[in-house]
């Protein structure tokens, strides 16, 4: 895909991987609206796309559409979709809180689908969404069970979306390792077991961009080279 004037709606661009990736789209030319849960961040991201901020709850699947729609509206149309929102949550599997478990799955999986499907449904015939789950997707890790599952659903419903709209539709789905963001220590709940080394966000950024400039469909942990591989 040509990025250059493409219209991209960035969700989650008030998160540190959110902005990273804002600000590489734009570099290379995009049309970007940021949109985001916190106010002064998205406004400062905004402030560099040169369009309105757009504020959002990933819990609240009407606000994702709602979300796609004002972002439609400010650039016309809409070709591309990010979606980098999650939140962690740890614990053992049989102790987990009901509450924090719905939540988690309302964050990390049913918010991102709504996105996925509003913008399906205003793109045209050659739109793209890139979506960031994580490597959880594929190593399910004990003290992360329901992490571990959220992960796993929102990449098996991507999976599945790929091939039902592949005439129409990229889907490309970015499972990074553990990065650089902090987001282990805004947990909804408990402590992280023991966790490798954080991997460099900005790596997740360039794979990503380039992911979706080359049309790839995942972008996946090569372990024995330790980095990012497009496929």
């Amino acid at each position: 895909m040509e990025l250059t004037d493409a219209r991209v709606l960035v969700a989650g661009a008030s998160g540190a991987l959110g902005g990273q990736i804002t600000d590489a789209l734009l570099a290379r030319g995009a049309r970007v609206v940021a949109a985001g849960r916190d106010a002064d961040r998205v406004g400062a991201v905004a402030a560099r796309c040169g369009t309105e901020p757009v504020l959002f709850d990933a819990v609240d699947t009407e606000s994702c559409q709602a979300t796609v729609t004002a972002a439609v509206e400010q650039l016309g149309g809409l070709d591309v979709l990010v979606v980098c929102v999650g939140v962690a949550g740890f614990g053992r599997a049989a102790e987990a809180d009901d509450a924090v478990v719905e939540e988690l799955f309302a964050v990390n999986v049913l918010g991102p689908m709504a996105l996925v499907r509003a913008a399906s449904a205003a793109m045209g015939d050659q739109g793209a969404v890139a979506v960031v789950s994580a490597i959880l997707a594929d190593l399910p890790t004990a003290g992360m069970a329901e992490y571990s599952a959220a992960k796993s659903a929102l990449a098996t419903w991507l999976g599945v979306l790929r091939r039902e709209e592949r005439r129409r539709l990229t889907v490309l789905d970015v499972r990074p390792p553990h990065l650089d963001t902090g987001l282990d220590g805004r947990a909804l709940a408990g402590e992280p077991p023991k966790l490798p080394a954080p991997f460099p966000s900005a790596d997740v950024v360039e794979a990503l961009v380039q992911g979706l400039a080359e049309g790839s469909r995942e972008v996946v942990l090569d372990a024995k080279a330790g980095a990012l591989v497009r496929r």
